[in-house]
Parts: C-alpha cells; structure tokens; sequence
C-alpha cells in the first residue's frame, strides 16, 4: 500500500523519535557556547593574545587559562558537528518517509535560507558573533555534498583544517597588549545606532574566524551516516576513541595559547604567535569531536533512566535556538555599555560565573516548557517557515 498523504508530507521530528545523545549534546554545548561569547563582551582595558582581556588577579587568570584551553574553539565545533548530524538525519528520514531526494533538499535549504535571516536580525540586533548565519550557510554547502564519499569527506575535511590554520594562525597573531579592539569593535561602544552599524558588518566577517568548523561539519556528516550517536552502543569502541584522543589532542593543543592569555608567557614574538594560534584552532576542532563523542558514552551509561538533570539538559537541547537567542539577551542587558556596563567591571572569573547562571536560567526555562508541553517559540517560528502546512 502506498504511503498516505500525511505520512508523506515533510514534517519536523516528533519528540518521541530524537535520540537523547543529540540532544544531550546540544544542551550542554550552550555552556560552552555562554563562556565563549560572554568574553567577547569584556571591555575598556587592554587586550592580549585573541582580544582578551589582559587579566592581573590571579583567578582571573586561572579561569581566562581554562575557558582557552577547554572552551574557545572547542564549543563551535560540536555545534557544527551536531547540526551537520542533524541534517543528514534530517534528509535520511524524509527520504524515509516518500520525499524525493529533491524535495527533501529543497525542504532543507528552505530551513536554511530562514536561518541565514533569523542570524541577521539576532547579529544587528543583539550579537554579530552569531552562528545562525554561518550555520544556514553552512547548511546549504552540506546539502550539496550529501553524495559526496565518505573517504572525500574526511580528506576534504582535514585539508581545509590545515588551511584555515594558516590563516587564522596570522589572523591572531598579534598577542598584544593594545589598547583598542582590533575586532569586534560593536561591543565596546555606548552609542546605539552605531553600535548597530558595527555589528552588521562584523557579523559578515564572523565566518571567517570561524571557518574551521566546516571540518567539523563533515565529520559530522560522516558520523552521521552510520547514526553513531542515534546508536551510540553499537559504536561505543570508536566513541571511546575519538573521545580520549580529540579531549587529549584538543587540551594540549590549546595550552600554548592559554599560557599566553594568562599573562604566564609573555616572552612571544611573531611566529611564536602565528603557531601557538594556529595550533590552537586546529586542535579545537578535534575537541569539538572529542567532547560530542563523550556525550554519546554518556548517553550510553545513562540510557533508558534518565535523571531531572539529563531531562532539562535534553530539554534546553531541544530548544537550542530559542536558548541561544535568550543567552545574548541576557549578556547585552548585563555587559553592553549601553545597559548595565558589566563588561567593563567584571574579570574572567566573574563573567564566566554570570555565563554558567544564564545557562542555568536556559535550562531551567527549557524543562518549565517542557513540562507544559511547549516548543520552544524560535524552533515553532522557524518550523512553521520552514514546513508546508498539512
């Protein structure tokens, strides 16, 4: 018998079919999405290796050293290597369902094409480090490349990490200490329309600082393809793998770096700079892999009993977008220079404690509309532009 026009119809997933892994990954990525971004909106003091802050209290600077060497970097990568699963998944279930491959793409470009918009308006409007452009641009890039080999797709993958170490290694070389921002001016500004303006054109060169998460996109979509996470303990061996290796690679990689943003090696000069960058973002894309392989042991060990904890956790999962756009805001109405100034007064410590409380808050709003049976209202937005109506 053939499918039924309801049964063939795109629709998004229900909640009955998500697996707890991508989910479980999503929600704990914001956290390192909040430390990552909260930084970026500190301001009116020097600026060191990758415009941060020059810290001089000792916690600070114990903090601003493990937010480089396990956060920055590390966070966007399994953001992009989740939403290039979710895709893939996205195109196997509705080709499941009686779409043609044609239409499922087109279906999924369209999702795209309204993300590049929602990424605008949340980078004028509030934060122009957005992702959500990036990611729908991204989006359309993986759509054309669902044929490609898997074999293709880990070549191309580490060939573009190699390159856009180079680049970004000279990108941020300059480890300072300066005295104006160098990028990402927006946040350092107290005059609205102006502020405005700057960040509509810092959210076009966003990509560029954040070009290495393609790679990690495709090891994604590879993963993807074997639903290594929807199935994590027929994968557990390769799990435990990319884990140790990526957390370990990922770790040490970055610790050049946050010796540098911790004031404890100061002695650098030019090349010094361009290799401990340069390393840094290639082995943050191995983090990225590494800490998205770890969720799926987690997944494993937690398994049918999940907890309150990896029920909200799961909960602000599926509800990343409407989190993510409730973290910035939150940071704008806490360190903008045009409302309550922290950015100005608060160190690397006391960010990074304001950024874990509002990804509490997000959790905790995400399990309260979990329980009164809500969506969340970005994903019902972006739903509804994104899919026909029955």
């Amino acid at each position: 018998m053939p499918p039924s026009t309801s049964d063939t119809l795109p629709r998004p997933i229900a909640d009955a079919e998500r697996s707890l892994a991508p989910d479980l990954g999503r929600g704990l990525m914001l956290a390192l999405v909040a430390l990552a971004n909260s930084v970026i909106y500190l301001y009116d003091r020097p600026y060191g290796p990758r415009q941060h802050i020059v810290e001089h209290d000792t916690l600070d600077r114990v903090v601003a050293f493990l937010n480089t060497v396990l956060v920055e970097i590390r966070g966007y990568p399994l953001f992009a290597a989740l939403f290039a699963y979710g895709i893939v998944r996205a195109h196997i279930r509705h080709r499941s369902r009686g779409l043609d491959d044609l239409a499922a793409r087109r279906l999924l470009r369209r999702r795209g094409r309204w993300l590049i918009v929602f990424g605008a308006a949340h980078a004028v409007l509030l934060f122009s480090g957005d992702v959500l452009g990036l990611y729908g641009l991204l989006g359309m890039v993986l759509l054309a490349m669902l044929k490609v080999g898997d074999r293709a797709l880990l070549i191309t993958g580490a060939a573009w990490l190699a390159v856009c170490g180079l680049v970004q290694g000279l990108v941020y070389s300059d480890s300072g200490p300066n005295t104006e921002r160098t990028f990402f001016w927006s946040f350092a500004v107290d005059d609205v329309p102006l502020a405005i303006a700057l960040r509509a054109v810092e959210w076009i060169f966003t990509p560029l600082g954040l070009a290495g998460v393609f790679s990690a996109a495709l090891a994604g979509m590879w993963a993807a393809r074997r639903d290594i996470l929807g199935a994590p303990r027929e994968h557990r061996g390769l799990l435990r793998r990319v884990a140790f290796t990526g957390i370990t690679v990922s770790t040490a990689g970055g610790v050049p770096m946050g010796l540098m943003v911790a004031g404890v090696w100061t002695e650098t000069g030019f090349l010094t700079d361009y290799l401990a960058s340069a390393l840094h973002v290639i082995t943050g894309v191995a983090g990225g892999l590494g800490y998205a392989a770890l969720i799926g042991l987690a997944a494993i060990r937690l398994g049918t009993r999940r907890g309150p904890v990896a029920t909200a956790l799961a909960a602000c999962g599926q509800r990343s977008l409407t989190c993510y756009l409730l973290q910035s805001v939150a940071f704008a109405a806490l360190f903008a220079p045009y409302t309550l100034g922290l950015g100005a007064r608060l160190g690397s410590a006391a960010t990074a404690g304001v950024a874990i409380a509002v990804w509490l808050l997000t959790v905790a709003i995400a399990e309260a509309m979990r329980r009164t049976g809500h969506r969340g209202p970005a994903e019902t937005l972006l739903r509804r532009l994104s899919y026909p109506k029955p």
